[in-house]
This record gives structure tokens, C-alpha cells and sequence, in this order.
């Protein structure tokens, strides 16, 4: 199939040549790489001059982008509850359609209108977790918005829950699950509506513009799965896809370590503050979770007191070892004034593996960080916005400096150096495996 390179699909080709450069500072243990690898204008008016042609290949982005825009941050309150960009306006990073369609980007809205059947879905699957997401749809248009569902469902009974948006005259019409329950709710054509929807356990609640119109409990529940759009028949544009995982429970009580091991040993200093903070301090060493971790959703604030420290989330790890475990780099320092050329793999990156494609965090200022492991793919956002999405291809290993680690493991913050001093606070973790898969 022969490609029309339009000026968006052309900055997608050059994002794909820039590649990953791998950070090989001394953040944790020295072992080398291993397999390294809202809106003003109607964008249901906009030209479409600027559309990416059905690719040879499904659409996927780098992870790393060039000349990236300045991102729209989440709110602070809405921080403060745990919400993430699902899409951060500009780009389709952390999304990919497994059909020839022209899925694009139009005034701060992801839009689709011709080309096969199928979904643009997000390369992370999710568990329990409140959905938000606008949606547009021109007349005659039969859309939908998939939950827990797999790349390609077959079966909407089995493989997903299928949110529709559809006339008032389908079966199953906007508001409603497919195949397994219809919503009464009116939403004509040609205007923004809003969904809200919590997936939680065996329950699915649905809101339309803030009124709830369904609510459906599934005998034989979905555990997990991608959150895809779908291209059916007619032109959607979707726009301010947020999500906030559920199911969270403390790993840290802002009194005291328990639940945690120390190494009295190691240089770093452990001490829990007087405002309920983790803080550590001098030189190198770790704290580990007496809990272990396989898949799950961790969240945190974390801010360090001096420019460009250097710390880590470890996970995975092999328990009482030095370290060893995948991390997720804290580091805010960035290069030449550019926040998409992080100095040490970027906060939100994973060392060694991966660089945080924008140093989005600021030292001396909390920031939040979401991080997601699911099997062999894992991602980041700080303070809302996804900086990282990386599958582990290598060949299984029970030691993840070797090859992908899948077993449980604990989790470690690292103390760096003697220049160490960092805070931590609100440490949650939903663990998915303890939900099923």
C-alpha cells in the first residue's frame, strides 16, 4: 500500500528515527544494558488536509519525541486524586490501532473518520479505575469506547465492555454496554458530551454529562484490559481522556517504617519528618517493602531539595539484593534548556532502558509520579502526563539485569549519593495480581 506522508505523518516518521538514547550514569548498580533497547476550534470543522493516511504499519509513536510541545498539565487537585492523561492533546503517544484507519490529532482532539474497522487503543492495560473522557460524533455516526478489552475483540460478551456511542435508534444507544445492557439517555448528534465511567471489580457505572445512566455488575467480570476508540462508521473526535486507578492502598503510614527494611549498613539515612514525609539522605543505599509486587499501579509525591538529585523507584526487585530490580529514575535535570534531552535517563524514564521523553518534574517542588508494571510493559507519567512506555522483549530471566523479570518482587527507594536529599509522601499501590488477572 503506497503512504501519503502528510506534514503530521512526516513528524511521526522523524520521531521514529530519533530512537531512545540510553542514559548509562552511574544511577544504580553498575551492571551494562541488557537487550536495549480543551479546545477552541471544532475539530469536526477542521480541513482535512492534515490527516495521516492508513500506514503500512499500525500506528505507533516513539518514545521519544522531537520538538515536543509545551504539555497541558493536569489541575493540582486533580493530582491530588490521582488522575493521568490517557492523551496529552498533541500526539497519539501511549495509543495504537491494530487497523488501517486515519487515526490523527486535530485541535487538541483525537480524531477518526474513514478507513477499516477497529480500535486505537492504549499500549497499557489497566485494572479497576474511573474513566473521563469527551466525546463528539456527527450524525449518523456508530462509535464506541472499549473497556478492558483486548487488541482486536471478537466478542463483546467475553472480551470487552463496549460503551456506545450510537443514534437513538440503535439497540444499543449511547450510554449503553453492548450486548449487555441498555442505557435510557438522550444524546442528539453533533454535540460534546461527556463520559464518566467507573470499572470496579465486577461493576461497571456509567455517566453521561454528570447523570448516571447505567449500571451493570457482570456475573463473569472482566479483571483488566486496554482502553481502545473505535472506528465503526462515521467521523468521532474524543478529547480530555484522564484516568484514576482504583483500589490504591497505603505503603507508607507517615509515622514509622513499618512495613519496610532497612539496610543500617548502607551510608543513605532512612527518617520519616515531623510533616508525616519519607526522607532520605547522604550517601548510597536503599529501602525495601517487606510487601511483594508483580503487576500493579504505584503512585507518589516526591520532591528533592537541591538541583538535579539523583534517586530511584526500584521494582521487582529480587528481595535483599543490592538493587536489583527494574527502576524508574528520579532525576529533573535536563540539557541545553531543552526538557526533551533529560540529563540522566529524566524522571519517569527507566534507567538503562528507556529516557523519560520530557523532563516534566521540577526540583524543589513536589511532583507526582504514576508508575504501571503489567507483565512485560511499563510506563510513567509525572504530574499526570506520560513520559515513558516500554515493553521488556527480552528473553524471561529471574534476574531483571538479564532478561524480563515477571516474578513478584519488592520495591526499593534508592538512596544515590551524598548529595541524597529527598522526600516522599502519599505512597499508594493497587497490586492487580491480588484482583485477579
Amino acid at each position: 500500500m503506497s503512504v501519503h506522508h502528510s506534514p503530521l505523518s512526516a513528524a511521526i516518521c522523524a520521531i521514529l528515527a530519533v530512537g531512545v538514547a540510553a542514559a548509562f550514569a552511574s544511577c544504580g548498580p553498575a551492571s551494562p544494558p541488557q537487550g536495549e533497547n480543551r479546545a477552541s476550534a471544532d475539530p469536526l470543522t477542521v480541513t482535512e488536509s492534515a490527516a495521516i493516511q492508513p500506514p503500512a504499519d499500525p500506528v505507533t509513536v516513539s518514545s521519544v519525541e522531537a520538538s515536543a510541545p509545551e504539555p497541558v498539565l493536569l489541575a493540582a487537585e486533580d493530582l491530588a486524586e490521582g488522575w493521568i492523561s490517557l492523551f496529552d492533546g498533541h500526539t497519539l503517544f501511549g495509543w495504537t490501532a491494530d487497523s488501517q484507519a486515519d487515526w490523527r490529532v486535530e485541535a487538541s482532539s483525537i480524531v477518526v473518520s474513514s478507513g477499516e474497522k477497529g480500535l486505537l487503543h492504549t499500549t497499557t492495560q489497566f485494572a479497576d479505575y474511573v474513566l473521563r473522557v469527551e466525546f463528539r460524533a456527527e450524525q449518523g455516526t456508530n462509535s464506541g469506547i472499549f473497556l478492558h478489552t483486548s487488541p482486536q475483540p471478537q466478542d463483546m460478551t467475553t472480551d470487552c465492555y463496549e460503551l456506545n456511542i450510537a443514534e437513538a435508534d440503535n439497540p444499543f444507544p449511547t450510554g449503553s454496554l453492548v450486548h449487555r445492557q441498555k442505557a435510557d439517555a438522550e444524546a442528539p448528534s453533533g454535540q460534546w458530551y461527556a463520559y464518566e465511567v467507573t470499572v470496579d471489580g465486577d461493576r461497571v457505572v456509567v455517566k453521561l454529562n454528570g447523570q448516571q445512566v447505567l449500571d451493570y455488575t457482570d456475573p463473569k467480570p472482566l479483571r483488566r484490559g486496554h482502553i481502545g476508540l473505535q472506528l465503526n462508521t462515521g467521523k468521532v473526535a474524543f478529547r480530555n481522556i484522564r484516568l484514576k486507578p482504583l483500589g490504591m492502598t497505603s505503603l507508607f503510614n507517615g509515622r514509622d517504617l513499618s512495613g519496610w527494611k532497612t539496610y543500617p549498613d548502607m551510608a543513605s539515612k532512612f527518617t520519616v519528618t515531623d510533616g508525616g514525609e519519607l526522607n532520605v539522605q547522604d550517601g548510597r543505599g536503599q529501602l525495601e517493602t517487606e510487601g511483594r509486587y508483580g503487576d500493579f499501579a504505584l503512585q507518589l509525591e516526591c520532591k528533592t531539595h537541591a538541583s538535579s538529585l539523583n534517586s530511584g523507584v526500584f521494582f521487582r526487585c529480587i528481595p535483599g539484593e543490592d538493587m536489583n530490580g527494574y527502576e524508574c529514575q528520579i532525576h529533573n535535570g535536563f540539557r541545553d534548556g531543552d526538557r526533551t534531552q533529560p540529563q540522566d535517563c529524566g524522571t519517569g524514564g527507566f534507567f538503562r532502558r528507556q529516557n523519560a521523553r520530557r523532563v516534566v518534574a521540577d526540583d524543589l517542588t513536589w511532583f507526582h509520579l504514576t508508575l504501571i508494571a503489567d507483565g512485560p510493559r511499563m510506563a510513567a507519567w509525572v504530574n499526570g502526563y506520560q513520559v515513558s512506555d516500554w515493553t521488556d522483549d527480552r528473553p524471561p530471566h529471574e534476574n531483571p539485569r538479564k532478561g524480563l523479570r515477571l516474578e513478584p518482587g519488592t520495591i526499593m527507594i534508592q538512596g544515590h549519593d551524598p548529595t541524597t536529599n529527598i522526600s516522599f509522601r502519599h505512597l499508594q499501590i493497587a497490586d492487580w495480581v491480588s484482583r485477579g488477572r
